[in-house]
């Protein structure tokens, strides 16, 4: 499970490893335990690409907890936002009065979280953070506050540690930067 994987001959560069995203991840589940103690938080996972992310991140917090999941779409097979967000799957239950976080794998123009942020608050949450392992400010297009994030990333096309480019690259175990000449021919 080393580089040696084909898929890393697809990247320019690797951005973060396995072990720079493991301590990230443990710092910032103890931050969110810090800032919960004497809560019971719902984490809301934005599928597909928070999943990774989202099971180390709960492994980290020491509270009790619960979670949910939604799937939720901008992108489809493109590396670029259509600004259009289309919920693919909701939540299973209330969060009426709840304290909620939301989990999401990478914000960039922030579109898709406004959206879910102004929808879950609609629905009452008493709270509503949201968290992040990547946070790329320089293609934000809406105002959107990032409430805990692990790494702040330059405008490129990542992937690995759950996030994908036409649904792969999911499985590597860092992150790394794709080749554009993966996706030069996107129309």
């Amino acid at each position: 499970m080393e580089k040696t994987r084909a898929m890393y001959n697809d990247l320019d560069s690797i951005l973060y490893t396995r072990d720079e995203l493991a301590a990230a991840v443990k710092q910032l589940g103890q931050q969110i335990t810090k800032d919960y103690q004497g809560k019971k938080p719902v984490l809301i996972c934005i599928l597909k690409g928070a999943s990774v992310f989202f099971v180390d991140l709960i492994r980290e917090i020491d509270l009790p907890l619960e979670i949910d999941f939604m799937a939720v779409s901008s992108y489809g097979a493109s590396t670029k936002s259509s600004g259009e967000v289309k919920m693919v799957k909701d939540l299973d239950r209330s969060i009426l009065g709840r304290d909620v976080i939301v989990v999401e794998d990478i914000v960039d123009s922030g579109m898709t979280l406004s959206f879910l942020k102004r929808t879950l608050l609609g629905r009452g949450a008493s709270s509503l953070r949201i968290a992040t392992l990547l946070d790329k400010p320089a293609r934000r297009r809406v105002e959107l506050t990032v409430d805990y994030s692990c790494f702040e990333i330059p405008d490129a096309f990542v992937v690995g540690y759950g996030l994908d480019y036409n649904e792969t690259y999911r499985n590597l175990p860092d992150i790394g930067v794709l080749s554009p000449r993966i996706y030069a021919n996107e129309n």
